[in-house]
């Protein structure tokens, strides 16, 4: 299990996270310089060269989004240029791509964060290039709640990319385009003229999520053990019954794919934050302020739990806790994740996911009160983070166009670089995995330097 370092200050970064910008600058005029957008949008390297993997549309916003990222905590408006003008150039298709569940990787990584940085008065404020940002984001939100299967219960959730029958652990974390959507004022216009709420569908997709994708222990079948993630809950399309749990990516639906613990244990921190801006009123329909967060913070903990257990000292996992082959490396949870073993790859991407999943549910608990609580999993987050901003995870080869190593897409179909020299996928990166390193180190880097707190949420503007 993770070994938390109780020492760590935001301050003790500042170091760190100066280099990582300094690599990561380097990094993304690398890929802008000779990556061919025409063969689609880059997923993850082979061989330290970034390259596309046909599957859906879901990364091309972590490109452009990296270098806004890379704008907002340097200020080298090179970056600004980057991230703005291929958001207006290549983004368009993303906010109407009705076959993905993917709107918030995309479209809050690009729109969302241009806006934000109006906001913040980082960059000019400009009328019409603020309605710009705010209709793609309504627009986008729209798209992804129009993505709605309703089950048995009432309720209901965003299908995935594999069909209507389909609840992907991931979505939780898209979800942020529905936020930013509802609060810009916007609805989906279905069929009859009906209004379509953008929070009660955020709100459903949260509850159906954390009823069916999380498990707490309770009994609920033979692999009941609490904290644990499935990927995929299967739904029967004629009477909206649940089913059955899957993987697509992970070993199994009997272990936990760890991105998609990941995904999960950010996805409901932000949101339990998202949350605390919502006026009470507005939520009492949809069951009560009290009764949401009750569900979320559950969700969140259990989650956030299972990672500090289940992951090795240093807080790098391996990519399912339960991969066939673990086994074999003796007791690998009380030592550090060992990249270049002959077994099972670690994921580095999930621990940039989950660190700040960590810190912000840490953050949220220490504004309640709960400083104990709080602060086990702000150090948690803290230690993950630092580990992960150094060797062997941090890519200082001027060469590589990755940032972050060791990082894991489809290890089922086979898809991640094997080195000759080894016998598992290992030493490259993604573009998840590398903006998520960005983003966590902005939120640290914001916390050093008194910045506003980073959030992916937009207040509407008001003249």
């Amino acid at each position: 299990m993770i070994k938390i370092n109780y020492k760590l200050e935001p301050f003790h970064f500042k170091s760190k996270i100066q280099k990582l910008w300094e690599l990561s600058a380097a990094k993304i005029l690398s890929i802008e310089n000779s990556y061919n957008t025409s063969k689609g949008s880059p997923v993850f390297t082979l061989q330290g060269r970034y390259t596309s993997m046909g599957w859906t549309e879901w990364t091309q916003g972590f490109q452009w989004g990296s270098a806004i990222l890379q704008y907002d905590a340097s200020g080298n408006s090179e970056f600004l240029e980057i991230g703005r003008s291929n958001t207006l150039k290549r983004m368009a298709p993303h906010l109407t791509h009705v076959g993905v569940h993917d709107h918030g990787f995309n479209n809050i990584s690009t729109y969302g964060n241009l806006l934000r940085l109006m906001n913040e008065g980082k960059i000019e404020d400009n009328s019409w290039e603020r309605s710009f940002y705010e209709i793609a984001l309504k627009c986008s939100g729209a798209i992804q709640a129009r993505r709605w299967t309703k089950i048995h219960d009432g309720g209901g959730y965003i299908y995935s990319f594999n069909g209507p029958h389909s609840l992907f652990a991931d979505t939780i974390r898209t979800l942020r385009v529905l936020a930013v959507a509802h609060q810009l004022s916007h609805v989906l216009m279905d069929e009859n003229d009906v209004k379509v709420n953008l929070l009660e569908r955020l709100i459903e997709h949260a509850r159906t999520t954390a009823k069916y994708t999380i498990y707490y222990g309770e009994g609920r079948d033979a692999y009941d053990i609490k904290g644990r993630v499935v990927h995929e809950s299967i739904f029967n399309l004629n009477d909206g019954n649940y089913r059955c749990p899957n993987s697509q990516q992970g070993f199994s639906a009997f272990t936990t794919w760890t991105r998609g613990l990941a995904w999960v244990m950010l996805g409901y921190s932000e949101e339990l934050e998202f949350l605390e801006t919502v006026k009470d009123d507005e939520l009492q329909q949809f069951g009560g302020k009290c009764q949401i967060e009750e569900c979320m913070l559950k969700a969140a903990q259990v989650t956030c739990d299972f990672y500090l257990e289940n992951t090795p000292s240093n807080g790098v996992p391996y990519w399912d806790t339960g991969a066939p082959l673990l086994y074999k490396l003796g007791d690998y949870l009380n030592r550090s994740a060992e990249p270049y073993n002959d077994y099972e790859p670690v994921d580095s991407s999930a621990a940039t996911i989950a660190a700040q999943g960590l810190l912000r549910l840490g953050n949220y608990l220490k504004d309640k009160g709960k400083t104990d609580e709080g602060k086990r999993y702000w150090q948690a987050g803290l230690t993950v983070l630092n580990t992960l901003l150094d060797e062997p995870y941090l890519s200082q080869d001027e060469s590589h166009q990755g940032l972050i190593l060791h990082s894991i897409y489809h290890r089922p179909n086979g898809w991640d670089y094997i080195p000759p020299e080894y016998k598992i996928p290992c030493g490259e990166s993604s573009m998840w995995g590398d903006y998520h390193i960005r983003e966590v180190a902005l939120y640290v880097q914001k916390i050093i330097k008194n910045e506003p707190y980073l959030v992916f949420w937009i207040k509407p503007h008001k003249e």
